[in-house]
């Protein structure tokens, strides 16, 4: 479980980055800060897989996006949260498509697609199917 006083500081910083998209100096400095975050925590207890999500969901150099997803995805590994598997796994399917790594984005996208199905989050779910029926396209 995450640690609520982090749950709530990666929440508004995802807000307030979803706001300066448009404010590149400010933007650097919220996603600076998120950054620090991340790394304040790793190899700590209060080390999770939500803040290196949100760190990838927000950085924009595809390649390092994935990097930081697969750290990621590690904890989620080790904190055994089907929900971060499966969500990590589509974000980084999504990504490898947009690097045109289709191979490896079938590869991800069967793997979240497995742990979605023991997931009761349609959203997800639903997010997957459109990704899966894009590519078959």
């Amino acid at each position: 479980m995450i640690n609520t006083k982090i749950y709530k500081a990666l929440q508004e910083l995802s807000e307030k980055l979803m706001l300066a998209t448009e404010d590149e100096q400010a933007f650097n400095l919220l996603y600076a800060e998120l950054e620090t975050i991340c790394h304040d925590n790793e190899k700590t207890d209060k080390d999770h897989p939500e803040q290196w999500e949100t760190l990838a969901d927000f950085t924009e150099d595809l390649p390092r996006a994935l990097t930081i997803y697969e750290h990621a995805l590690t904890l989620a590994h080790e904190h055994k949260s089907l929900a971060h598997q499966a969500s990590i796994a589509y974000s980084m399917a999504s990504i490898l498509v947009e690097l045109d790594d289709m191979g490896a984005a079938h590869k991800r996208l069967a793997t979240a697609k497995a742990i979605a199905a023991e997931l009761d989050d349609e959203e997800l779910n639903e997010d997957i199917d459109e990704l899966m029926a894009s590519l078959e396209d």
